[in-house]
């Protein structure tokens, strides 16, 4: 199996752009209805019932077997989130036909992220991918060069419907994620090389090259961003990770020796919703009623922790030189935004979390949720000293953070890693289908 580091930018020369078979293409249904105006403030941090009655009318974005591209998007609390607040909401699944991010784009989505977990869902249920599969077949590909052939076709297609959007931002906005291979994690050099093979073969202005941040590829984002490659660091859990990112990315800038920045961004992925999985699970098991009262409130937390950490490390002397030079804050992007446990409200890792300059990524699950009934308001910085007292407290009943964050890490790693070798071997498969086929 060839390596995506050693694989030369030629075999796809045929691609289209501190704290085909058109009646068969998956199609995105796509609906919307009058988002209502439902309160949900940080400061409740209460467990409470979610709300499951979104209705047939609300935004519903998903792959299936339907042919059209849907209804025709209606101004949303998604254009306010942006316009209102600084907040710029992406949308975090692809899959083809990539047209169907045209309503939700009208909407107000405003970027797209992907993974290794969302293409393998994407390509192995669908049949949408089988024709430039064949052919990549009947070309001599190998299983993991045909499968970055149809992940690189499906993201220049998306950064194109994209490019309007950066443009009118000045490379704010407009961005499309992917991942370098997750079998490099643990690859510091590894990764530099699949991260500049990625920019070059993918040849958008705007993609934005996915690297983890775990502690052999921290140094990873300073070289790459020094390259002058603009990127999306993914998997972080804890709030000396993320300090530990932001340093790579001023050190990145700082050494680039570029005159002009203000072409080379980044967003760091901060990690939501899988914080609370793990952490209800540990207060659990304490079971006193103390310990279970904090449940559900550990990663809006330590996320408005994070966003406090955002705005020190991005001001004072050292930020002021790189701003001359046009640089650009490394904005914070939730991730992880779904809710995991049905007791929680199905917005809850979307509405606390609301404040200038940051991004939420959201899956369908929660992207429908808030456009249906999220409120839109600053809320990241609403109540702080709460956010800090329920971040010690979890300290006192023994969370350490640090061990929660590498945890999270080395699973969130070995599920990309799972999904990555789970599609090559569904693609073995249809290849060897398609020799049966073909005798």
């Amino acid at each position: 199996m060839a390596s995506i580091s050693k694989l030369p930018s030629s075999a796809f020369a045929s691609s289209s752009s501190s704290r085909s078979f058109r009646s068969s293409e998956p199609r995105a249904l796509v609906g919307f209805s009058t988002a209502s105006t439902v309160s949900k403030g940080f400061s409740s941090f209460k467990l409470s019932i979610r709300r499951n009655h979104v209705d047939n009318r609300c935004l519903i974005v998903r792959c299936s077997q339907v042919d059209g591209n849907g209804a025709q998007a209606k101004r949303t609390v998604l254009h306010d989130l942006y316009e209102k607040e600084g907040q710029s909401p992406w949308y975090d699944n692809l899959c083809r036909p990539v047209t169907d991010l045209l309503p939700l784009i009208a909407s107000g989505v405003r970027g797209v992220t992907s993974n290794p977990a969302i293409f393998q869902k994407a390509i192995s249920s669908s049949s949408a991918y089988n024709e430039q599969f064949s052919e990549l077949v009947k070309a001599g590909k190998d299983i993991e060069a045909a499968y970055w052939e149809l992940v690189i076709k499906d993201i220049q297609d998306a950064c194109k419907l994209f490019e309007p959007i950066y443009d009118q931002t000045n490379a704010a906005d407009g961005y499309v994620s992917v991942e370098v291979s997750p079998m490099l994690a643990d690859d510091m050099q590894g990764t530099v090389e699949a991260a500049k093979w990625l920019h070059k073969v993918v040849d958008r202005r705007n993609v934005y090259i996915k690297i983890p941040a775990t502690a052999a590829c921290v140094p990873s984002i300073k070289e790459v961003i020094s390259l002058g490659i603009s990127v999306n660091v993914t998997l972080i859990f804890s709030l000396a990770r993320y300090e530990a990112v932001i340093d790579a990315y001023l050190d990145g800038l700082e050494s680039s020796g570029l005159s002009d920045l203000s072409k080379v961004t980044s967003v760091a992925s901060f990690f939501v919703s899988r914080v609370d999985t793990l952490v209800d699970k540990m207060l659990e098991k304490n079971g006193t009623p103390e310990a279970l009262n904090l449940r559900g409130k550990a990663a809006v937390a330590q996320a408005v922790l994070a966003y406090q950490l955002y705005q020190k490390k991005f001001s004072g002397p050292r930020w002021e030189a790189l701003l001359k030079k046009g640089a650009k804050k490394q904005r914070l992007l939730w991730a992880s935004t779904s809710v995991k446990n049905p007791a929680y409200l199905d917005t809850l890792y979307v509405a606390p979390l609301i404040g200038p300059d940051t991004v939420s990524t959201m899956p369908d699950q929660a992207i429908q949720a808030f456009i249906d009934h999220g409120t839109v308001s600053r809320t990241i910085d609403s109540n702080i000293s709460e956010a800090d007292g329920i971040y010690n407290a979890l300290e006192k009943f023994g969370i350490d953070w640090n061990e929660v964050g590498n945890l999270l890490e080395i699973e969130g790693v070995d599920v990309f890693k799972k999904s990555f070798v789970s599609l090559l071997g569904t693609l073995q498969e249809k290849k060897n289908t398609l020799k049966l086929v073909s005798k």
